[in-house]
């Protein structure tokens, strides 16, 4: 029989500690968000659908997008035990500088479409977490107030090469000149890609008022009293555009790039050069020949070419033939810390986060992107300890198994030609 008898006070007293009430509700909602897929349906209720959905989705039928992330969720990890990881190490050098942490904020467009804070917010979050901050030549704060924002810190320029040359290196000399100390040269933009969702939505810069844009922004006042109650949208690389954001790409990018301009443009950058959009070992190989100083392999978060590489597939073999001569970095489908984890165990030197980032911007502003940080740093780091590494210099190939749920099918090679004798 079980022995019962009636409760003291004081042995009640341990179990009825209640937690102090959280009374700003910014703060709530953030501390509530334990990973970045819960800033994510955050964002999806404080956002209007067009501007969610043009950071949310991707080209076409968005299977570039779907298989990125998929592919870090088809991994194993390996992990040594009995090691003492009471510290970690999560970081070193990335092109000659320290970051402290192997990710950093990738460059977006039309960021403060997102949130009124934009590209500030990132920067300002970027400098307090010690990681690099990039801009896109599409983003929506100027280079010299990015600088402001972040001035002792590490703040990356991201060019897209368009058809008026003189104004594309008009950008790059004001990223020089205001300190930017890595160029990042993205190739896979000859034209737009489809992103469907955009053109459904009726997307555009500015924003078009239809019936279905203010119902949909109705329940989220504060997004659109932000939107109208700070400066007007404006980019860091032109003043104003009306029209589609797809007509604003076609309008601006130059599909007749070649390597030779980007050797051209490598010779007038002054700092580290990165090119972003590789996609074959190939294209790395030629770049080594060029002398960069990086890659970055990605499909552009699968917003161009659908069904292209999958950027976290593509890594082992990229830097088996090219990572003794250059840096190899990651982007496209990051969501955790562990994701980061993979992608540097299996040789990136570095990995880029954009959406993950937009998503705590949309969710909470700067405080927001200040959460997407810490939740992606906490991960990295327990992720390292449950491998049982103290360093970012310990992960190697062998703590991680790339699952296979896609395979490719092998070319048949063509008939030998018949002989006639």
């Amino acid at each position: 029989m079980v022995q019962r008898r009636i409760p003291k006070i004081q042995d009640l007293a341990p179990l009825m500690q209640f937690k102090t009430p959280e009374l700003n509700a910014k703060k709530r909602r953030l501390d509530a968000a334990l990973t970045i897929y819960d800033l994510r349906d955050i964002a999806k209720k404080r956002t209007p659908r067009a501007a969610f959905d043009y950071t949310d989705g991707a080209a076409e039928a968005e299977l570039s997008l779907g298989r990125a992330r998929q592919a870090f969720e088809d991994i194993e990890f390996n992990p040594s035990i009995l090691r003492d990881v009471s510290t970690v190490n999560t970081g070193w050098d990335v092109l000659g500088a320290p970051v402290a942490q192997p990710f950093g904020i990738a460059p977006t467009g039309f960021t403060r479409m997102m949130q009124t804070e934009g590209e500030t917010a990132g920067a300002h979050a970027a400098a307090r977490a010690g990681i690099p901050f990039s801009l896109s030549t599409m983003g929506t704060t100027s280079i010299e107030d990015v600088k402001a924002a972040n001035p002792d810190g590490r703040n990356w320029f991201q060019l897209y090469m368009w058809k008026d040359r003189d104004r594309s290196m008009a950008l790059v000399d004001r990223a020089a000149k205001a300190g930017f100390d890595t160029l990042l040269v993205t190739v896979d933009v000859p034209v737009a890609g489809a992103r469907l969702r955009d053109k459904r939505n009726g997307f555009s810069i500015p924003p078009a008022l239809t019936a279905g844009t203010v119902l949909n922004a109705l329940p989220r006042p504060e997004w659109w009293i932000n939107f109208l109650t700070t400066e007007p949208l404006a980019f860091a690389s032109l003043d104003r555009w009306s029209g589609t954001v797809a007509d604003l790409l076609d309008t601006m990018f130059d599909p007749t790039v070649t390597f030779e301009d980007l050797a051209w443009i490598k010779a007038q950058w002054p700092g580290k050069i990165v090119v972003k959009g590789v996609q074959t070992v190939a294209d790395a190989k030629r770049l080594v020949d060029l002398g960069v100083d990086g890659i970055i392999l990605s499909n552009h978060g699968g917003r161009q070419l659908d069904r292209a590489p999958i950027p976290f597939h593509l890594l082992p073999q990229v830097v088996r033939e090219v990572g003794s001569e250059m840096e190899v970095h990651l982007d496209t489908g990051i969501m955790s810390g562990a994701d980061v984890v993979a992608s540097v165990a299996l040789g990136a030197r570095f990995t880029l986060v954009g959406r993950a980032y937009l998503y705590g911007l949309m969710a909470g502003g700067e405080a927001g992107v200040d959460r997407a940080i810490a939740i992606l740093s906490e991960q990295v780091s327990r992720t390292m300890r449950l491998l049982g590494v103290n360093s970012l210099e310990e992960l190697e190939p062998g703590h991680v198994t790339q699952l296979t749920r896609l395979s490719r099918i092998a070319a048949e090679a063509p008939a030998p030609a018949s002989v006639v004798l």
